[in-house]
């Protein structure tokens, strides 16, 4: 019996004496380029670790908790391949590093959603021959405390790989790739039907008194759930710090679009995830992207009725306040009776447009389709101003949809609405003779059709807030 004590021991102490990485140090991984890369992980206390890639080589030592990190100097040449070679007592060589642009995707099922689940996956996959586009597909794990481990592994993008890869991250990368022409790396950790606060971290929440709603549920539920406040950061989100990434992309909302209630405080849910990730990856305010819920369930002609789904998208779009953000609207490409519609490619390309028009500075790229700016009431018209409007018109040549407009009754009604020589929108309507408030798609399924030049289109918005 203390034979086998010892050699239990012994195994124990090799274990702990092997230098290891972070899950995402991996073959086939992608390194952020122009940007200093954190590269660390676990050693003997005391250990001596050194790193070397590109030409570099970065020493340290590892702390009493056996954790160690560097940090390459930023390297700007995407041609640069080859293996990271990390050195303790042992020797760990990853194979097949590149160096390009690195984003971080999550969020609930319809960013889950693979290539194989989208429109046209026979096409898909015939065409993805994408060597230099990788993806990190995280193992689910929900855990009620921070996590510096997880399961996954980068897959080169092929044929024979594709079908597995998140849907709307994939049309993401592919289409930065074939626009910047450098490898793109895509860290993905995303899990059906959970909700934003298990994906934001328990202390950036927990005393937040607006949340109470949220929180109560699970006070008395100590084991851990992929919907528990906190749980999926800890398991699926900070394994993954700080790793060297441009930016996020996220897809979720749907958990959260139960009640009104918990519809309107996404706006506040939203903001205190991204701001979360950035304070928590140290890489200052880094662009983080989402993709606004699309049209759903059964079409209602009533103006009045309620939508929860409205009141999410609208939580959505004011977080665009926040520094370095975008959305990419959806409102045109959902399924009525499909709450995962199968059109990813256009999710995907919107998103990506957003970041290489207003940060990756693309010229040739549109940002978005026409948004909200002001109003102006003169009479029985009302007079809108929108964004990212030029080449205004219906889709198809049809008259404008989508619009209503409500008096000091507060009762909307269907409105005519005109596009002009300087793409403003004139509204009115005969049922009100001096209005109010003004909406447009204001609905879980709205009949719209205003779009831009690029034929992308009009965010739903409302000028009350009734």
């Amino acid at each position: 019996m203390k034979k086998w004590i010892g050699l239990l021991g012994l195994c124990a102490w090799t274990a702990q004496a092997e230098v290891t990485l972070a899950p995402a140090f991996s073959d086939y991984m992608v390194l952020q380029r122009g940007a200093v890369a954190p590269v660390w992980g676990t050693a003997k206390p005391g250990e001596k670790v050194t790193v070397e890639f590109a030409g570099q080589t970065k020493r340290t030592v590892a702390g009493e908790d056996g954790r160690w990190r560097v940090r390459l100097d930023a390297i700007n040449d995407t041609t640069v391949a080859g293996g990271l070679k990390v050195t303790g007592e042992n020797i760990l060589l990853i194979k097949g590093v590149l160096v390009g642009e690195v984003w971080f995707a999550s969020g609930q099922s319809n960013m889950a959603m693979t290539v194989s689940r989208c429109r046209d996956f026979e096409k898909e996959q015939t065409a993805a021959k994408f060597p230099h586009i990788r993806m990190f597909i995280t193992g689910r794990s929900a855990q009620l405390q921070p996590q510096t481990g997880c399961a996954g592994k980068w897959w080169i993008c092929s044929p024979e790989t594709v079908g597995n890869f998140s849907g709307t991250a994939y049309f993401f990368a592919r289409a930065l790739h074939e626009q910047l022409k450098v490898p793109v790396g895509i860290i993905h950790s995303s899990w059906g039907g959970t909700s934003i606060e298990a994906w934001t971290s328990w202390e950036a929440q927990q005393n937040d008194k607006r949340l109470l709603m949220v929180h109560q549920p699970w006070r008395d539920k100590p084991k851990p759930n992929q919907n528990k406040p906190g749980n999926l950061f800890n398991g699926m989100v900070n394994p993954h710090i700080p790793y060297g990434i441009r930016g996020a992309i996220w897809y979720q909302g749907e958990r959260n679009s139960r009640q009104i209630s918990f519809a309107k405080v996404y706006s506040i849910q939203l903001p205190m995830m991204i701001n979360d990730w950035r304070r928590r990856w140290g890489q200052g305010d880094f662009p983080f992207l989402w993709a606004q819920l699309p049209n759903f369930k059964a079409v209602n002609p009533d103006p009045n009725a309620p939508s929860i789904w409205a009141h999410t998208r609208e939580s959505m779009a004011k977080t665009l306040a926040l520094p370095n953000t975008g959305m990419a609207t959806t409102i045109d490409i959902g399924e009525a009776r499909d709450i995962h519609p199968k059109n990813k490619q256009d999710v995907g390309r919107r998103l990506a447009n957003w970041a290489l028009a207003e940060f990756y500075n693309q010229e040739d790229v549109p940002t978005t389709g026409p948004m909200y700016a002001n109003h102006k009431i003169v009479g029985a018209t009302v007079r809108v101003q929108l964004r990212y409007a030029a080449g205004l018109k219906a889709k198809a040549g049809d008259a404008v949809t989508g619009f209503v407009l409500a008096g000091a009754d507060k009762v909307f009604h269907p409105a005519t609405a005109v596009v002009t020589e300087d793409n403003s929108v004139e509204v009115t309507s005969k049922a009100v003779a001096k209005p109010v408030a003004l909406r447009y798609g204001w609905a879980d399924n709205p009949m719209v059709n205003l779009v831009n030049q690029h034929n992308l289109p009009a965010t739903p918005f409302r000028t009350d807030d009734w």
